[in-house]
């Protein structure tokens, strides 16, 4: 789930709209083909919410979890202590081991050179073995799109130019190239899921405040930060108008992919 090399991920505020993010495990999960599962790898795990979900749905398979995030480890160790976790990056993590299925969800995101690392990840699969990706696909939707409005045109413009953001996905087509020919089946889809924010538009910033804004904010002082928040919000707002009880239906698109060897 987190991909960074200054850990600033708050596992906490993250697990406040844990239902919301569980949403899109399940239904990657229940794709999975690959049977007699014994060993498996949540690849980004966060704190440790796709490992359980992980291990409920193959109970009997040793699990391994790791990401790059000491505060997320910490909260996956506490969650799942008979769960191996280990502090590591997916671009550089050096468990030599195969697996049966590799999780990888809500992280590539964060990490360039798919080329690279997706085959990297095959690579790591015993034959019949799944790898099952989701990535949020919303970096052109409102709440994406306005975090880049507020930080290219506020005071703390020149500041934030060279803080890290997360990335744009490639097209499903081009994940098809570079998997297909590597793989007995490809599957690929894209889901919309509709959450119902009670808290509105403030709602709607704490979600994307433990992902999206983290790098923006970041970079920020305390009071730059409470400026920059309450420009987002005042943004988001006029995007997504609320309900009459003030609940904001929140689109969310993801896409899956699960590439079997």
């Amino acid at each position: 789930m987190s991909n960074h090399s200054s850990d600033t991920w708050s596992a906490d505020l993250y697990s406040k709209y844990e239902a919301e993010r569980n949403r899109p495990i399940y239904d990657l999960l229940n794709r999975i083909q690959t049977n007699a599962i014994k060993i498996a790898a949540d690849v980004g795990c966060g704190p440790g919410n796709s490992t359980e979900l992980l291990k409920q749905k193959f109970p009997d398979a040793k699990i391994i979890g790791m990401d790059s995030s000491a505060n997320m480890i910490e909260a996956a160790r506490k969650r799942l202590p008979e769960v191996q976790f280990d502090i590591a990056d997916v671009a550089t993590w050096e468990n030599k081991g195969l697996f049966d299925v590799i999780l990888s969800n809500a992280v590539l995101q964060w990490v360039p050179d798919h080329a690279t690392i997706l085959p990297a990840l095959l690579n790591r699969l015993n034959p019949g073995g799944t790898l099952a990706i989701q990535v949020p696909d919303n970096f052109a939707e409102p709440t994406h799109r306005l975090m880049r409005h507020v930080a290219a045109n506020g005071p703390w413009a020149e500041k934030l130019t060279a803080a890290p953001k997360r990335l744009d996905r490639q097209s499903p087509d081009w994940y098809f190239s570079l998997l297909h020919d590597k793989v007995e089946s490809v599957d690929i889809w894209r889901t919309t899921y509709f959450h119902p924010i009670k808290t509105g538009a403030a709602g709607i910033v704490e979600m994307v405040k433990s992902t999206g804004l983290r790098p923006y904010l970041d970079v920020l002082e305390a009071g730059e930060q409470q400026d920059f928040l309450e420009e987002y919000q005042q943004q988001i707002a006029k995007e997504y108008p609320a309900q009459a009880d003030g609940t904001v239906l929140l689109p969310y698109p993801r896409l899956f992919i699960v590439a079997m060897r």
